[in-house]
């Protein structure tokens, strides 16, 4: 009996816990909420509660679903701080200091993670004077679900910055917000979602992949736990094992006073030991120096930095140690007890320890001790003695790519951005790239699917998305050189193609030996220039350097047209211009002198190339020393012109062929399916709208968000009218049979689909797609009648064409109907051997039309074009058909 009263009171106190309100980590005391903007609160409670939120003397309720989840919208606040809001269900809650204001998503891996404790020493000063009480930091901590989004983080809170809680904020994030807070004076909430070591792949939703089939395929894979139990067993057998400890040093004690060094070399600080005599050495390296401090300094406590050590060490004065750090990144920097250091030798012992690549001290860093405002330089010969070195250790299999959880596809956003998605956004930072550098292709088409991932997951397209852009990094190659860094880069420049996107150059602050430069003031003051452009609608704050906006090819010169450039160009330093390299048609680059000829023009050459045709501008892992800048001071993004060659003077603008794609009735799939796969690839459709259809008329605001994006919309008639006289033609109904239409009322029908489209993207001219290839009325063609309201009319007739045959007006194309991937592949092949235009129409795409292709096939397509988009010119109908119109004139 005693047993049965006590799970009856177990589940009577559980059910009553159950029952209580709960809130997410996010709406607590301190948090920022978006100001002009309704708000959302959310939380959990029991099924069918009533749940109450009083606020400003108002309240606001909502019932739980079965689930237990209830959301309340408030409405929209204008900026202010010091509100509470009270919720209240079987239980009650108040959460005090909210403040109404701006909040940015700040996203990425470890410099974005880095926080002022990092960089105390560069920023005493902002540390010291660090009370914004209305700049609030919200921190995730790491986090990875392989299987779903998830709805709350286990620990978070929201701090204010302060001289001490500002240390564990993000120094980049920080600084942007306190560069926003002192220009608009409201207040400004990071949420700051950020791994080190992390890949983009890891951050995208799995919505996001919707047009990257072998990413799904990889996601289903990890949501099946006994395969993923295999592949982490699988990881840990194939990785080489921790050597045994047998380190010489420690069982003899070399870093204690009473040791006798016997038998150890020079060794000269900083540097690495590979370089100074220790061939290929993975393994435990002591080294020890004696040092006289003054007698001022006895008894106070001494500051040491030993820069960085790679990749583990323990530091010892006197034979005490006084600190450890277990890995290569972060900055050494010790503290010398008060009581330690004594009156004649001090002898500092370091043990190092290194399991790849080379071991020791990296050069230009801060090697001195300190104390009353007294330094002692710690740079120099010093001697080492190697204690330990390891085996090699080989791993089972060199082709394994290890399972690591926070690099899975989906893994960090289902853990560390789904939460949030309830929050109103002012926008979104994103500081990543050094994972994927490796690998940098497949950015070009990743970075676009986030961009439109985190618009579409937050249901605004408007969004402003701000990314840094990597800064200059690794040993200086005085040569022009091919560069993983330089394509990454270029790849987070194609995020430009997107609306409301700005890319932060960083060229010029990061530091040849530390993927994490300390300058993150810099950073966090331009992502605010560009944030005050874009978010702030300030249009006269400058916020890019001098971007490539055209090449002329006039004899042995090459003259760039630069657009950014505010009152114009310049060398920041009065020298010439550096790092812009020429080549001829066999892209072997040499360097090239660079002149400055205008406000916005820049001509190179050289005189090893006689007939140069490209031009590269910073393409290195580190072009340090840059000094192209625009009047504002902002340095000017790299570039090549090797890459997407666009010789406007050329057909099909210097590439083999062109290709367009086409979509035909204004269909529900082409804005759920296409578009998104087009703008995850940065590629443009057309899209050609019959006024009258459902999908035309209720999703305007979709349409317009398309047109927006540099999609076209063109005109197929208001009803959709075709000849019905014509075999397999009896589905037209009579009303719409265009063999009985006269040319007055296809005049005007078409002239009320083009005001219907010039309302939703406001442009006078457009192209035309005939409906069902048809081109006449009772009495004859009508296109010629109605030549001055379009660029061109696209017909349906197998055929593609050379740039010279091409009538603009009669546009021949391909209509796809259950094609494989392979086969459209199959057509682009040939237009690219022959030269020609090809246009490719779909209707449905993976449905809502007889006529149809797959998801799967379209894909297949659009990934191919992506691809080979160097030899490709991919665009829509109306900028092919203003290129083709602007070279016949």
């Amino acid at each position: 009996m005693r047993i049965v009263k006590f799970l009856l009171l177990l589940i009577f106190v559980s059910g009553h816990a159950f029952a209580q309100v709960r809130l997410p980590k996010l709406v607590s005391d301190n948090m920022v909420l978006q100001r002009d903007q309704p708000i959302t609160v959310w939380g959990w409670a029991a099924p069918k509660e009533k749940v109450t939120v009083t606020f400003k003397n108002k309240s606001y309720s909502a019932v739980t679903g079965a689930d237990g989840k209830w959301k309340i919208q408030l409405p929209a606040q204008s900026a202010g701080t010091g509100f509470e809001m009270i919720f209240k269900g079987k239980n009650q809650l108040t959460i005090k200091n909210i403040a109404f204001g701006d909040v940015w998503l700040c996203n990425g891996q470890s410099n974005m993670v880095i926080n002022m404790e990092r960089v105390k020493e560069r920023y005493p000063d902002d540390i010291a004077t660090a009370n914004y009480p209305d700049i609030r930091n919200f921190f995730i901590p790491t986090l990875t679900d392989l299987n779903s989004p998830q709805d709350d983080f286990p620990n978070a809170e929201w701090k204010s910055a302060n001289p001490k809680d500002v240390l564990r904020m993000g120094a980049v994030s920080y600084f942007f917000a306190r560069d926003l807070y002192d220009q608009y004076k409201v207040p400004i909430g990071i949420i700051n979602s950020s791994v080190g070591g992390t890949p983009i792949e890891a951050w995208i939703s799995e919505g996001g992949y919707k047009d990257f089939a072998d990413i799904q395929k990889v996601i289903n894979q990890n949501k099946d736990t006994a395969y993923v139990q295999s592949s982490r067993q699988s990881t840990f057998n194939n990785t080489p094992k921790t050597p045994k400890l047998s380190d010489r040093g420690l069982a003899e004690h070399w870093e204690s006073e009473s040791y006798e060094p016997k038998s150890w070399r020079n060794f000269n600080i900083p540097g690495y030991w590979e370089d100074q005599g220790l061939k290929d050495l993975n393994g435990v390296v002591w080294f020890r120096r004696d040092f006289e401090v003054p007698e001022s300094w006895i008894g106070k406590p001494v500051k040491l930095y030993m820069g960085r050590i790679v990749d583990a060490d323990e530091m010892f004065v006197n034979g005490k140690s006084i600190g450890r750090v277990t890995y290569q990144y972060p900055p050494r920097r010790y503290e010398i007890p008060a009581s330690l250091l004594k009156a004649g030798k001090n002898t500092f012992v370091i043990r190092v320890t290194n399991s790849a690549g080379k071991g020791g001290f990296v050069p230009d860093k801060s090697y001195f001790m300190t104390a009353n405002g007294e330094e002692i330089d710690l740079k120099g010969t010093w001697q080492y003695k190697v204690g330990q070195v390891f085996e090699r250790a080989e791993m089972a299999d060199r082709q394994q790519i290890p399972f690591v959880e926070q690099n899975q596809p989906a893994a960090l956003y289902n853990a560390m951005i789904a939460p949030v998605l309830p929050m109103k956004l002012k926008g979104f930072v994103w500081y990543q790239g050094e994972t994927n550098v490796g690998d940098p292709k497949p950015y070009n088409a990743f970075l676009p699917a986030l961009i439109n991932d985190r618009r579409s997951l937050w249901n605004d397209q408007d969004l402003p998305f701000l990314v840094v852009q990597l800064p200059n990094f690794e040993d200086i190659d005085f040569s022009p050189a091919e560069s993983n860094m330089a394509l990454l880069r270029e790849a987070q420049n194609k995020a430009l193609t997107l609306k409301n996107t700005a890319v932060t150059v960083t060229l010029d602050l990061g530091e040849w030996n530390d993927i994490h430069p300390l300058n993150k003031k810099e950073i966090g003051k331009r992502l605010a220039l560009s944030a005050r452009n874009l978010a702030y609608e300030d249009k006269n704050v400058i916020y890019s350097g001098p971007t490539l906006k055209s090449q002329s090819i006039s004899g042995d010169k090459i003259v760039l047209t630069f657009d950014n450039v505010a009152d114009g160009i310049k060398s920041i330093d009065g020298e010439a211009l550096r790092w812009f390299a020429v080549a001829a048609d066999d892209e072997k680059f040499v360097w090239a002198d660079a002149k400055i000829i205008g406000k916005n023009q820049v001509e190179v050459s050289s005189e090893k190339v006689a007939t140069p045709k490209y031009v590269r501008y910073a393409w290195q892992d580190n072009p340090e020393g840059i000094n192209f800048y625009n009047a504002a001071n902002l340095p000017a993004s790299p570039f090549r012109t090797d890459g997407q060659q666009l010789d406007e003077t050329k057909p099909w603008k210097g590439k083999k062929c062109a290709v367009v794609l086409t979509y035909d009735d204004a269909l529900n799939v082409h804005l759920d399916n296409v578009i998104p796969a087009l703008d995850s690839l940065s590629l443009k459709g057309s899209f050609y709208l019959t006024a009258s259809s459902d999908a035309a008329r209720n999703r305007i605001k979709d349409w317009r968000a398309a047109a927006a994006n540099g999609h076209e919309l063109g005109n197929h008639t208001l009803y959709h009218p075709c000849d019905a006289t014509g075999p397999g033609m009896s589905w037209v109904k009579p009303e719409y049979d265009l063999s009985k239409y006269s040319m007055g009322r296809i005049q005007d029908e078409i002239r009320m689909c083009n005001a219907f489209l010039k309302s939703i993207d406001g442009l006078d001219k457009r192209t035309f797609a005939f409906t069902c290839g048809h081109k006449k009325v009772a009495e004859g063609e009508f296109i010629q009648t109605l030549s001055n309201e379009f660029i061109a009319a696209r017909a349906v007739r197998h055929e593609m064409h050379t740039f010279e045959e091409q009538k603009l007006m009669d546009i021949n194309c391909y209509s796809m109907v259950e094609q494989s991937g392979k086969e459209m592949i199959g057509l682009v092949k040939q237009a690219q051997e022959r030269g020609k235009l090809l246009v490719f129409l779909f209707h449905g795409v993976g449905g809502e039309h007889a006529l149809n292709v797959s998801n799967q096939a379209h894909s297949e397509l659009l990934h191919y074009l992506k691809e080979n988009e160097k030899d490709i010119y991919i665009d829509t109908m109306r900028n092919v058909s203003e290129h083709i119109q602007h070279l016949k004139k």
